[in-house]
């Protein structure tokens, strides 16, 4: 974005924005918490004024949101602990973590109804999750809700019920009774929530798709703006094809992930003879574990390392020459375009959001589940690099620029706040 095209994004006046739901985290680190960092960063940078109300307990700030004026950050806090009694267990830590938070919310509620009392919103603005307790219905009523998620329970629990079998020969049935139990439940409550927004930030085309089909909302109250991504974390580089190359699976080994499609995938490439290895990184979720279904990994082309610290993503990324997503849903995909930003191609499916309107030189999209044609992809990617290196890497890299990058990303937030206010005042003004 150039500096005439920031001046034109910059918004008419400044908004007050009650923010609700995830807020950043201690470490620029990426995940969602990176991602709530770059849109409050980057709309204080344009001016609104926000009020940053999270139910996490009070914690460092990344040093660029510490000290921002326009940003002011009210914290919950529930006591919520890791390896208490409640947290023990990964299905126990996945039900009284959300418990936790929706107890911490419903405490803020009290103090967002005084801030809006003192000086009123604009707008409230819920991040990653639909549903809230922490907005009060004396605002609710005044201040028309704008609802970001990041995901949604309809979309998980269909996968957890399409998927039952892979995942009882994975782990405990009464986990996933248990998992099933409570993304029905939040299913029903978002299908309720979601309907209060008067407007929609969609991470995807696809992931809206979804949203308008399970919970009816209204598409012409959506808008499509991706995930934003600190590209001063990845650096593009412009080396030869690895030898022999690396096919890099980066993210959690559970449902949806399409993970034994990646053991097909491996042994497809094995039985073609393409010189390849595939390394898989990530952890089991806290409600699904598929790490036993890569046990089946062919050794000779394909190897499990686990879970690494996000601050190691770019030095893995950099060491790939091209990275694999092949999930069954998947409304974004920030490993996709965190990919790109490290000038490392993509194979990806046709469900990972993050492809949408990427170049597709240097994103090949397959059909989930197609294993031959993955396969192929990758094979077809692996000849791109080889013979022009250089070229394939600087395009994933402008590609994450031109579509990720925090300033592209949060314009097109602000200008979708504006045009949802500029339409509230039109409803609201009485026709002469």
């Amino acid at each position: 974005m150039s500096a005439a095209d920031i001046v034109a994004a910059m918004p008419a006046r400044s908004l007050r924005i009650a923010w609700l739901g995830v807020g950043p985290s201690a470490r620029e680190s990426g995940g969602v918490p990176g991602v709530a960092t770059e849109l409050l960063h980057g709309l204080a940078g344009l001016g609104h004024r926000i009020d940053c109300f999270s139910a996490s307990p009070e914690h460092a700030l990344p040093p660029r949101l510490a000290g921002v004026e326009n940003l002011v950050f009210i914290w919950g806090g529930s006591g919520w602990r890791w390896d208490r009694w409640y947290s023990r267990s990964k299905i126990a830590a996945f039900g009284t973590g959300l418990l936790a938070r929706g107890l911490s919310a419903l405490r803020l509620r009290h103090e967002v109804a005084r801030r809006h009392r003192e000086e009123p919103y604009d707008v409230v603005y819920q991040f990653s999750s639909i549903e809230t307790l922490g907005l009060p219905p004396s605002v609710a009523r005044r201040v028309p809700l704008v609802i970001h998620p990041e995901t949604h329970s309809a979309g998980e629990l269909g996968f957890l019920i399409a998927e039952r079998r892979l995942s009882f020969s994975c782990q405990p049935r009464h986990t996933w009774a248990i998992a099933v139990t409570i993304m029905s439940l939040r299913t029903l409550v978002q299908r309720v929530a979601i309907r209060r927004a008067r407007l929609l930030v969609c991470i995807s085309g696809v992931f809206r798709s979804h949203l308008v089909r399970d919970y009816g909302f209204p598409a012409q109250h959506t808008v499509v703006v991706p995930n934003p991504v600190r590209l001063e974390r990845f650096t593009a580089s412009t080396r030869s094809l690895g030898e022999p190359p690396t096919v890099l699976i980066l993210g959690r080994i559970a449902v949806r992930k399409g993970i034994e499609d990646v053991v097909a995938v491996a042994r497809t490439l094995l039985e073609r003879d393409v010189d390849v290895r595939l390394r898989i990184v990530g952890g089991p979720g806290l409600w699904s574990d598929y790490t036993p279904l890569l046990e089946d990994l062919p050794r000779e082309n394909a190897e499990y390392v686990g879970r690494i610290p996000p601050s190691e993503i770019p030095a893995e990324l950099a060491r790939a020459d091209v990275l694999l997503q092949a999930s069954r849903y998947e409304p974004f995909a920030l490993t996709v375009a965190e990919a790109l930003a490290a000038g490392v191609p993509v194979v990806a499916t046709s469900e990972v959001g993050a492809i949408e309107g990427v170049d597709p030189a240097v994103a090949i999209e397959v059909a989930p589940g197609d294993v031959a044609a993955t396969a192929t992809a990758i094979t077809t990617m692996l000849e791109r690099l080889r013979s022009d290196p250089a070229g394939v890497r600087s395009t994933a890299r402008a590609e994450a620029e031109r579509l990720f990058a925090p300033e592209v990303v949060c314009a097109h937030v602000s200008s979708a706040l504006e045009g949802l206010l500029d339409s509230v005042r039109t409803t609201a003004t009485p026709r002469g």
